[in-house]
């Protein structure tokens, strides 16, 4: 089963490029992340932009509403995600705690919804 990770970060940039502090969480991600890809369970991992960078979309009556930003103001905000094959629920979870993001802010799991095209 598929299982989609949401890596929430607390909204404060990342450590400045080639500082330790950021060596050190570039290391962390990486570590986990080799580890998924080397169980077998890595689909796809990708940091986002910061939400500044998002542009929300709406259609209300018809007419196509833009807002820059995310969808919500919380603060967590998305920093990432990662698509996982799991055999369980269980599994899924215990890879999410080896992300970094679960020590710093939160990772949600959620299982993916297979749906069946119609013919």
């Amino acid at each position: 089963m598929r299982y989609l990770l949401l890596l929430r970060s607390v909204g404060e940039p990342l450590p400045p490029y080639g500082t330790p502090e950021y060596d050190e969480l570039y290391a962390a991600y990486t570590a986990a992340t080799g580890a998924m890809v080397d169980a077998g369970v890595m689909v796809d991992c990708a940091p986002l932009h910061p939400a500044g960078a998002a542009t929300t979309v709406r259609v209300r009556r018809g007419e196509t509403l833009l807002t820059d930003g995310p969808a919500a103001e919380i603060k967590e905000e998305l920093g990432g995600y990662a698509v996982l094959d799991c055999a369980d629920l269980d599994d899924a979870l215990k890879w999410a705690a080896t992300f970094p993001a679960a020590a710093l802010a939160s990772v949600e799991v959620r299982p993916v919804l297979v749906v069946e095209p119609r013919a």
